[in-house]
């Protein structure tokens, strides 16, 4: 009996050893995978910029290349700087889910000086469908079976039989 005792507890070890890994890797496979895409904001370099003093080469060497730059260069207002940061969240199979974003916008006036530093966030933004991969068309759609039936009914005897009414030639009896 001695000899089963530490037998008991080596295997009472073992499988509490077993449930308590399986138990952390269960909890860690819950927590979702949090990424940081775009650009790092610094909030020191951000301190540096200020409005009416410095100028659109002085942006570039404290704060670095924009995510984007305004489509309008030469706007009543000037050219704008963009630097876009997000956060997105990944749980198990899902895809990706947006959790933050935070714009820096740098608006230059026409002399090439910043003119103001706005922020925006994700509840500023608003989602456009670039690629809604479908092309809209006039009339109705038709399941299968409403198109296999829709031609019931066009066929008229009557005019069929006024078209063809002679005999055809190069047929027999024609």
């Amino acid at each position: 009996m001695t000899s089963q005792h530490p037998r008991r507890r080596a295997s009472l070890l073992v499988a509490v050893a077993c449930l308590t890994a399986l138990g952390s890797t269960a909890l860690t496979s819950c927590s979702p995978i949090v990424e940081k895409r775009g650009y790092v904001l610094d909030e020191k370099n951000l301190k540096r910029i200020k409005p009416n003093q410095t100028t659109k080469e002085q942006v570039r060497d404290i704060m670095g290349s924009p995510s984007t730059v305004s489509t309008i260069p030469d706007g009543p207002e000037g050219e704008a700087y963009y630097y876009i940061s997000s956060t997105f969240e990944t749980e198990a199979f899902y895809p990706p889910e947006e959790v933050d974003r935070t714009v820096v916008a740098v608006y230059f006036s026409k002399e090439d000086v910043v003119d103001q530093v706005a922020y925006y966030g994700l509840e500023d933004g608003q989602i456009v469908d670039l690629q809604t991969r479908a092309t809209p068309t006039r009339g109705k759609e038709l399941t299968v079976l409403g198109q296999i039936f829709s031609n019931l009914g066009r066929f008229n005897k009557a005019k069929d039989d006024k078209k063809g009414s002679g005999p055809t030639p190069g047929r027999p009896g024609g």
